[in-house]
């Protein structure tokens, strides 16, 4: 029975409540004081019946169940780490299997949050035969013919189970919807003796090695999104990838549903390769899955798709379809028609990414713009409204949103133009939805004193951003401007080292979060600060950020620059630096550059205030006072540098610390997480937990080493 302040009312005898009445209802007033702690009251009393149970306590009793089961050190459950919930749930069933394969895997996925594969490197040792223990299956070399299996080596998948070899003497992998699967165990890729100890991640292949494998990419899902013409006015081939690139395509992972089973390629987000999906075609394809393909809004049959090579040497189309046949290529992320197609072809499939950057079809949950006005939707709900962002931006004539609700490609045929003024707009992605804006030329803001334009989901090519006027603030949220303004076939960017975003506003206030942009030039007058974002000038020599003319001394220095857990690639030159902290910057004073007037990689006009903290900063900058900053000292110079997997925009590790990065910059942030981007991910602190809690689940004189698959 619930105690709100009517059942409390009307427990009074009625003499009370007509004289209550009478004089204005004081007594109900403090009676509805007293309702709201009775409410709180009944809340907590609910909330202790929960907390007996593992899967509905709270977070803070989840140590305090561990503490029951012997489960100490415990990790945290502030903002960035994972709550211990799978851990306590999972400890007793985890003990009565200590020491198997599959505990150790499962143990990674829990405290990690990570897809993980457990593998037992003493099985795949060439060793002596025993004559009375003859193991056919144990060989000393491998087999050279079987290039399915050849793929998988020194991956984590070298120990598999598979079915028996296919009419034309090769053996795939099997996966789910592989018809008529006879489960062998794979003749296994042997390996000679590795000496080095494996807890170091440079030793594998020896007795006591088992090696933990962790998936630090994520399949990203984008839905129907219209495919790019290979050239301009082709209708039969044409790219998956909505920047009309060379893209791979990544595996949408599937759900193991039983505890003992160790990960096989389908659990993963793997690169999907040629034979991989040759093998399973329907494993892959179709609703729901890792990729389908649509012509005029019909699904196309998985029957019609043949899986080829559609690239040489040169990048060029080289091969054609069969015919009646569809010719889909997941490495290059092509697709080729046997003839030219009169109906939109559209693509839902899975790219690889890090983390919820850039925009993409995941939550943006955060606080609101403020911005109250009407919204206009795209496409639009009726034949009414406007049909282009051009005509809904015409179409306002006060403050309001235009929410973008498909993952569609806009084009803009000529500059397009937001002319703000007074007013506060919002052009943003639907949630669950990426949009790309294409231009044709830049995107020209405007505005006046209290003009305010929030940017939120959107990916842009073809054009920069310039800002002009008076315009009072510019937020972009979860936004690609793609770095170089746009990429050729080959994912390279066609005009390398031209800013993204020009802001020319005397004292505009510039927001970036979670973003991905090229280069910057800001007013010195303007100010600007950026968190969870990628700043990139396609080169450590490059400028990504600095005035309206950094050949000009008098205009060189952009506006004041407040930075948080960013990377940036290319020269910092500003006025000021109020802050940059948790961050990697990684640039290089370029071969033209006058040492009179450019002293260093990052240069702050105005040292005297504020403050580089836990950040990377290259040996030369001249910045404000540093604080726990590397390299520390003249001689860690050459060995404390930060290395990335790629530092290219179309790969899908773009920006990622690689697992040989010294550990000054992997755990120099002030938590002991990795600077830089991905900082709030925390891998090194959930691999640093994941190392605590293996010792408790290795059999003896095991060792175990942690790496992460590529």
């Amino acid at each position: 029975m619930g105690f709100d302040l009517e059942t409390i009312y009307a427990l009074l005898p009625a003499i009370h409540r007509i004289r209550d009445a009478e004089q204005g209802e004081p007594l109900k007033a403090l009676l509805s004081a007293i309702a709201d702690q009775v409410a709180v009251i009944e809340e907590d009393l609910a909330q202790l019946g929960d907390d007996q149970f593992v899967e509905t306590a709270a977070a803070w009793a989840l140590p305090y169940i561990g503490d029951l089961l012997g489960l100490r050190g415990l990790q945290g459950t502030g903002a960035g780490t994972s709550t211990p919930r799978a851990e306590v749930a999972n400890t007793i069933a985890y003990r009565r299997r200590k020491g198997t394969a599959a505990v150790l895997e499962g143990l990674a996925h829990d405290l990690t949050g990570l897809p993980a594969r457990a593998v037992e490197f003493f099985q795949l040792l060439a060793t002596t035969q025993y004559m009375n223990h003859i193991r056919p299956g144990n060989r000393s070399c491998i087999a050279v013919r079987n290039a399915a299996r050849l793929e998988f080596l020194g991956t984590p998948f070298e120990h598999l189970t598979g079915i028996e070899p296919s009419a034309n003497g090769g053996d795939w992998i099997e996966y789910p919807g592989t018809p008529d699967a006879r489960r062998k165990r794979f003749d296994d890729l042997p390996h000679t003796l590795d000496v080095r100890r494996i807890a170091t991640g440079r030793g594998r292949y020896n007795v006591p090695g088992i090696g933990i494998f962790l998936w630090r990419l994520r399949a990203y899902p984008l839905t129907l999104s219209p495919a790019v013409p290979a050239f301009a006015g082709d209708t039969q081939r044409f790219f998956i990838s909505p920047l009309g690139c060379n893209m791979q395509l990544f595996n949408l992972p599937a759900t193991e549903d039983d505890f003992t089973h160790l990960a096989e390629p389908v659990n993963v987000p793997i690169e999907i390769t040629r034979r991989m999906m040759r093998a399973a075609f329907d494993a892959f394809y179709g609703e729901g899955s890792t990729i389908s393909v649509h012509v005029g809004g019909v699904p196309i049959p998985s029957s019609r798709f043949k899986v080829c090579d559609l690239g040489d040497a040169a990048g060029t189309w080289a091969h054609t379809p069969p015919a009646d046949s569809i010719a889909i290529d997941p490495v290059l992320g092509r697709i080729a028609f046997p003839v030219p197609q009169t109906l939109p072809v559209e693509v839902s499939f899975h790219y690889g990414f890090s983390a919820n950057i850039g925009g993409g079809e995941y939550n943006r949950a955060s606080p609101a713009s403020g911005i109250i006005g009407p919204v206009i939707p795209l496409p639009p709900s009726s034949a009414a409204l406007p049909a282009t962002i051009r005509d809904a931006l015409a179409a306002f004539a006060s403050d309001g949103a235009i929410a973008i609700n498909d993952s569609g490609r806009y084009e803009e045929s000529a500059s397009l133009a937001i002319a703000v003024g007074g007013r506060r707009l919002e052009l943003r992605a639907g949630e669950n939805h990426r949009p790309m804006v294409v231009l044709e030329g830049d995107l020209e803001i405007t505005g006046n004193d209290g003009g305010e334009l929030t940017l939120d989901g959107l990916l842009i090519s073809g054009g920069a951003l310039k800002v002009k006027g008076g315009l009072r603030l510019l937020r972009l949220r979860h936004c690609t401007l793609v770095p170089g303004i746009a990429l050729g076939s080959d994912g390279e960017p066609l005009q390398p080292g031209v800013p993204s975003l020009v802001v020319e506003s005397a004292g505009a206030s510039v927001e970036i979060e979670s973003c991905i942009i090229g280069g910057l030039r800001i007013a010195a007058d303007s100010t600007i600060a950026i968190a969870d974002s990628i700043i990139d000038a396609n080169a450590a020599g490059g400028i990504a950020y600095a005035g309206m003319d950094p050949a000009d001394p008098l205009q060189a220095f952009g506006g004041e620059l407040r930075m948080e857990r960013c990377t940036v690639v290319g020269r910092i030159y500003a006025d000021a630096i109020g802050l940059i902290s948790n961050s990697i910057v990684l640039a290089e004073r370029g071969p033209g550059d006058d040492p009179a007037i450019w002293k260093g990689p990052v240069q702050a006009r105005r040292r005297q205030e504020g403050c580089v903290r836990f950040s990377f900063i290259p040996a030369g900058s001249r910045v404000p006072r540093r604080y726990y900053c590397q390299p520390r000292k003249d001689s860690d110079e050459s060995r404390v540098r930060p290395i990335h997997s790629s530092l290219r925009y179309a790969d899908a590790r773009y920006c990622q610390l690689g697992p040989h990065c010294p550990d000054e910059i992997r755990r120099g942030a002030d938590d002991e997480s990795e600077m830089g981007v991905f900082h709030d991910l925390h891998h090194p602190r959930r691999e640093s937990y994941l190392r605590f809690r293996l010792d408790d689940y290795l059999r003896f004189g095991l060792e175990a080493g942690i790496f992460y698959a590529t």
